[in-house]
């Protein structure tokens, strides 16, 4: 069967040797546990608890205050210390809710398993709102805001973005091979809320043996195929994925329902599977902890709010003092200088890396080769859009589409006179998305 792409892309060194033959380690945390109030897209939680409050595994410890906002819940049992703002992992100081762990790990009792055959709809959405659950592939959208268009009988395809194109990160991937059931029935979760729609598990051929256990457990349920993608990046970008699976395409204005699509990564489709099934809310998530700096890496079954030092000495400590640590991936990541930060619904990987390779890169002049315009999936001009940006060039920046730039790094990547078309391309999206918001 042929292999589905898209136009466009790079194939960077992807580091997934490091982590992902080991399996799955969990892991309970030792301090006490930080709980921002925003850890998703939408209007912060309001907190439901106060300070020296008793609280258990499971407890909705912060309410949802809007339409697109999400509640938060405890993942230890011990008592509310502070309703206090503490540094998270951009750098921001964000209100957060702060437990002391007690160390007992007593749980609430959680809601009954829903039947699918027998509850309506806005019972499945409202069990999905209640668990806290939000996009965790990296943006944090609530997830049961996303399972509620206008027109859910115009959806067509329900996506799981099984790709995980991102160099260095395998949690994806140890999901597949660890608990393919949850996958497959989180996904049959989100298929009953769009009678109109098949189900795709969309995963790069790099991942031969996850296709072949998805499409083992899947060969009798016939709204449910999984297709095999082109392992190249950014293969599992929102637009790309669409794409290559469906053949449609969307660009900065639209959404996916815009074109009859839902998309949800791995971990999201998994904490689905647990809040219908087990009526357990968004507890936990698995954290990749890697790189070449990293005495034992691996992927982590971690409690959100656990704090990060408490992973990197799962993982062994430093085998090397790191000059560069990375929130997520090399390439879509972000740069931090605080490991005293919490995990968070949105926290897929910690990259520790011997050698800061970007820092010591020296941008030269432009040499008109193109290898940016080639590389780039949103089919727009990097170079182009970065000298607009760096002139303040608003009008010429948005006549060059320079919204359409998903950055993800494509054009820095290739570059052989190392300049930051990124980087600067993405400062001037900002500044325009904001002048939009007032």
């Amino acid at each position: 069967m042929a292999t589905l792409t898209f136009t466009g892309g790079i194939h960077p060194y992807d580091g997934k040797d490091l982590t992902k033959d080991k399996p799955i380690k969990e892991v309970l945390p030792k301090g006490d546990l930080v709980y921002p109030l925003s850890q998703h897209i939408g209007a912060p939680a309001t907190p439901i608890v106060k300070k020296g409050d008793t609280v258990y595994v499971g407890q909705k410890i912060a309410e949802a205050s809007a339409f697109v906002s999400a509640p938060v819940h405890a993942t230890v049992s011990g008592t509310v210390k502070a309703i206090e703002p503490r540094r998270v992992v951009t750098g921001d100081n964000v209100m957060s809710i702060v437990v002391e762990n007690d160390g007992q790990y007593q749980e609430v009792e959680y809601a009954p398993c829903l039947d699918l055959a027998s509850c309506t709809r806005d019972e499945v959405i409202e069990r999905i709102r209640e668990a806290g659950i939000v996009g965790m592939g990296g943006a944090g959208f609530p997830t049961s805001v996303k399972l509620s268009p206008k027109n859910p009988e115009k959806i067509d395809y329900v996506i799981v973005n099984c790709a995980e194109c991102e160099p260095y990160l395998t949690s994806d991937y140890r999901r597949m091979k660890e608990e393919p059931e949850k996958l497959i029935n989180g996904l049959l979760v989100s298929l009953s809320l769009f009678p109109n729609a098949q189900g795709i598990l969309a995963v790069e051929d790099n991942k031969k043996d996850c296709v072949e256990i998805l499409r083992r457990l899947t060969k009798e349920e016939n709204r449910i195929s999984v297709r095999q993608l082109k392992t190249k990046y950014p293969q599992g970008a929102e637009r790309q994925l669409i794409f290559a699976t469906t053949g449609r395409k969307i660009n900065s204005s639209m959404l996916p329902a815009d074109v009859g699509c839902v998309v949800n990564n791995v971990d999201t489709v998994v904490a689905i599977y647990h809040a219908v099934f087990e009526g357990k809310p968004l507890m936990e998530r698995i954290v990749t902890v890697t790189g070449d700096a990293i005495r034992h890496p691996r992927n982590f079954k971690v409690r959100i709010g656990t704090n990060y030092h408490e992973l990197i000495e799962e993982a062994g400590g430093f085998r090397v003092k790191p000059a560069k640590i990375v929130s997520g991936g090399p390439m879509m990541g972000f740069g931090i200088f605080d490991l005293d930060v919490p995990t968070t619904k949105t926290a897929s990987a910690l990259l520790c890396l011997s050698a800061d390779d970007v820092s010591g890169m020296e941008p030269t002049a432009c040499i008109k080769c193109g290898r940016c315009v080639e590389v780039c999936p949103g089919r727009v001009l990097p170079n182009k859009l970065m000298m607009a940006a760096i002139h303040g060039d608003e009008e010429t920046f948005m006549k060059l589409n320079g919204m359409e730039c998903c950055e993800c790094g494509c054009c820095s990547y290739i570059c052989p006179a190392k300049r930051p078309l990124t980087q600067t391309i993405k400062s001037m999206r900002k500044m325009q998305l904001a002048k939009k918001k007032k």
